[in-house]
């Protein structure tokens, strides 16, 4: 063999390949950025940082990422690109040297009851093939083990040509599925209240019926059921014989006639299983979702005790378990007794499967179960199940953009995450991580600092370098970097205690524990340890307990902070009454709306693959309302007018004068109080960060009646200087009287409590025990536990 001798000098001038290092963004000015203009390292791990809402996501996530996904689809053929998302080229005039992009952000797993962590990471894949190569008795292919496919059969006869003639062959099918066919693979089976549907003591003409929007004249619904034929409109519904009371629930679908009209009558139970239980819950309206909890209730299938699959699939075994045990074992556990299988028959599908529980195990969820439903993943959680694709990877120079990775992660976890971040960045892939945590800042080869405000005040690069430049840098993000809370030296009195007495959620293990009344009091522990178990599994849920969770909020491109939170209905009453007009006027939803952008304030052409187009209304230029609806004024200002204001100048001004309104003035306040106050009130939800989105939540809570608040980490997605803020909040709700429960992980909130409740010590069936109740001063003093180890160095013990 011959080896190619070098005939360049050993200092030849540097490939021109060589020389594209960078990802040069130039003039973005995707939403609030100010014609941004950066350099961002490659095969480097950068940070982008800054208060919330100054245009970090707008920047890394809408302009960086979006481009690189953009480009990406364009290079697949028109008919296939006709299938795809289409978006149209971000607001930008240069941006070159991009790589292709892989996104892992917070964005909630579906979820569809059918999706679970095993069938989200390929993970059931695997094990299903394996069950159905080594599995005793062997009951069929791996979709035998699948919850998703039901087992059919069928057969009937084929006609086909043969030799000229016309042959009829009676052929069969089936297929094995492993879907328990009680529950359908959903492992739960809906059972409905019938009380909650109708009053029995009362005809359906006294107006039995006592489901929302159900009144007696309504044609679509209640005249169905009382002209029919099928039932007497003036008998009490409990007197109805066996055969009305068959045909008034369960009745298959059958065309009536109505006064003329062709309508469809089917049992009362279908009924509302298609009306109401086939919605998302979370995108019902606040009545109908009340309506639904009290009338369904969810049970686990007696069928297949929630494993959801069929009898079959659960009776075949590998060295005793079945599919089912292994899929309700802790995952570090079935890591274990995956690796001491030991069948070469099956060797390479046994490493794959491995390597893809050991990377679980790695990133930190370890202590989760493959059945686990993805719906119930929180949003730190979903975003890590991501990552496990992405970690035995052999791909580089890739550019994978991170939003917040050490979202609900506890000091002790951060580390881990801050070692995989730096490994993905080790193997020549550009790293962009959008954070506030210090901890992991700190790891970054390269920061660049958004701000200097959030919203119109930010949207421009504060700072560019390396930590230490940072910190000398004197942006809102520097002067905070090296910020430490003091753990309190006097905690508030309790006034009370509610008592939990043997919880046993999920993997809590008989927790005996009393939650202090009138005093703030946080809850923490590592990630898996049982924290959300013991404060959402415990606690009752209703009269006098406010509970505000990491859901994210829903809204299309129509709504904002005004719809949101209910302002806009006393706005619209203050406009009505002042011009002697209807309140539906000033709605761009309803009659008032501009009718050529239906109030949309953009008109939007559709161009097939091609991304569509936004061009502002040139009826209403972007004001959203019709142009007689502008000439109604109130304090001098028209409808679009107040909707542009900021939060602060719209509580000045419905605060006094001719347009003082009360009831817009109290859900203002709230919005200031939660440091919402540069937002203006038509902004439209899908444009504020994720910060942004968890604070506008919490004011809307803020004005329900209770005396005890439950927050799931209320720091997500927050900067450090509007940490700050929301511990000011959190005193301001104590001193009012009420009682503050707190699920968090940040050692600000941690050293500004009154109590502490630590859960562990580690995760899964490894914590579930309370290690230490006390004050913060006790548990720094003590540290006995990896939080008082963590909080005694962050304040410095």
């Amino acid at each position: 063999m011959t080896r190619g001798t070098s005939t360049g000098t050993r200092n030849a001038a540097p490939h021109v390949a060589d020389s594209h290092e960078v990802i040069r963004v130039v003039g973005a000015r995707v939403n609030n950025l100010k014609d941004v203009s950066v350099e961002i390292p490659k095969r480097r791990l950068t940070v982008f940082t800054g208060v919330s809402g100054s245009g970090k996501s707008s920047l890394v996530f809408g302009t960086v990422a979006a481009e690189s996904q953009r480009l990406i689809n364009e290079t697949y053929s028109s008919f296939v690109q006709g299938f795809m998302p289409t978006t149209a080229r971000p607001e930008v005039d240069v941006l070159d040297g991009l790589t292709t992009a892989i996104i892992v952000d917070q964005q909630r797993m579906g979820a569809d009851p059918r999706s679970t962590v095993g069938t989200a990471t390929d993970a059931n894949a695997m094990l299903r093939i394996l069950f159905s190569r080594l599995g005793e008795p062997h009951i069929g292919s791996p979709q035998a083990f699948s919850f998703n496919v039901a087992s059919i059969s069928g057969a009937g006869a084929v006609t086909m040509n043969k030799a000229g003639r016309t042959v009829k062959e009676r052929r069969d099918f089936s297929i094995t599925g492993g879907m328990c066919p009680r529950c359908e693979g959903r492992g739960s089976v809906s059972d409905i209240d019938l009380t909650q549907l109708y009053d029995d003591s009362k005809s359906l003409a006294e107006g039995a019926f006592t489901i929302p929007g159900w009144k007696s004249d309504s044609f679509w619904t209640v005249r169905t059921y009382a002209e029919s034929g099928f039932l007497d409109p003036d008998k009490p519904i409990r007197r109805f014989t066996e055969k009305e009371m068959h045909d008034f629930l369960h009745r298959e679908p059958v065309k009536v006639k109505v006064e003329g009209v062709n309508l469809t009558y089917e049992g009362l139970i279908p009924k509302i299983q298609k009306s109401f239980l086939s919605k998302d819950r979370e995108a019902m309206q606040p009545h109908i979702r009340e309506f639904v909890d009290r009338a369904v209730t969810f049970t686990t299938c007696p069928e297949c005790d929630g494993t959801r699959l069929t009898g079959a699939a659960r009776s075949s075994r590998i060295a005793d378990i079945s599919i089912a045990d292994a899929c309700a074992l802790q995952i570090s556990d079935l890591a274990a007794w995956v690796r001491a299988l030991d069948e070469p028959t099956v060797a390479p599908l046994l490493e794959a499967l491995r390597q893809t529980l050991d990377s679980f195990v790695e990133i930190g969820l370890g202590y989760l179960s493959l059945d686990r439903p993805a719906g119930t993943l929180s949003g730190g959680e979903s975003q890590r199940v991501k990552m496990i694709r992405h970690l035995g990877s052999s791909l580089t120079d890739v550019t994978y953009v991170f939003d917040e990775p050490t979202i609900g992660l506890h000091p002790h976890d951060i580390q881990r995450m801050n070692e995989l971040l730096l490994r993905l960045r080790d193997k020549g892939n550009t790293v962009l991580v959008v954070e506030h945590k210090p901890e992991t800042i700190m790891i970054a080869d390269h920061v660049v600092d958004l701000g200097p405000g959030a919203g119109t005040a930010g949207g421009e690069v504060c700072f560019e370098g390396t930590v230490d430049g940072l910190r000398r840098g004197g942006t809102v993000t520097g002067r905070h970097f090296d910020d430490r809370a003091a753990v309190k030296k006097e905690v508030r009195r309790r006034t009370g205690a509610l008592e939990i007495r043997g919880a046993s959620t999920h993997n809590l293990q008989d927790v005996d524990v009393d939650i202090p009344l009138g005093v703030l009091t946080v809850v923490t522990g590592v990630a898996g340890s049982g924290k959300s178990s013991l404060v959402h599994g415990s606690i009752p849920a209703g009269e006098g307990v406010i509970s505000v969770d990491q859901s994210a909020i829903r809204g299309s491109r129509r709504s904002n902070p005004a719809t949101y939170t209910g302002l806009l209905d006393p706005i619209r009453k203050a406009f009505a009454k002042a011009n002697g007009v209807k309140p539906a006027l000033f709605s761009a939803n309803s009659e008032g709306a501009c009718p050529t952008c239906k109030g949309a304030g953009v008109v939007y052409t559709d161009l097939a693959m091609m991304a569509g187009v936004a061009t502002t209304c040139e009826e209403c230029q972007g004001k959203r309302f019709h142009a007689s609806v502008l000439d109604h004024r109130f304090g001098g200002r028209d409808i679009s007018e107040v909707l542009a204001m900021p939060v602060t100048e719209a509580e000045e001004f419905f605060g006094g004068g001719e347009a003082h309104t009360p009831a817009a003035q109290r859900i203002l306040g709230r919005l200031s109080d939660v440091g919402l106050g540069y937002v203006s009130l038509g902004q439209p939800l899908t444009t504020l960060s994720g910060g942004e989105r968890q604070r506008l939540k919490l004011a809307t809570h803020m004005s329900e009646k209770g005396g005890v608040y439950v927050l799931d980490e209320p720091t997500a997605g927050l900067h450090l200087a509007d940490v700050e803020q929301l511990l000011g909040l959190l005193d301001r709700l104590v001193d009012s009287g009420k009682t503050v429960i707190v699920v968090e992980h940040h050692q600000a909130v941690m050293a500004h409590a009154d109590w502490i409740i630590d859960l562990g010590p580690g995760a899964g069936h490894h914590g579930g025990r309370v290690v230490f109740e006390g004050t913060p001063a006790d548990l720094v003093a003590g540290r006995s536990t990896v939080t008082g180890e963590h909080l005694a160095r962050y304040v410095g013990a």
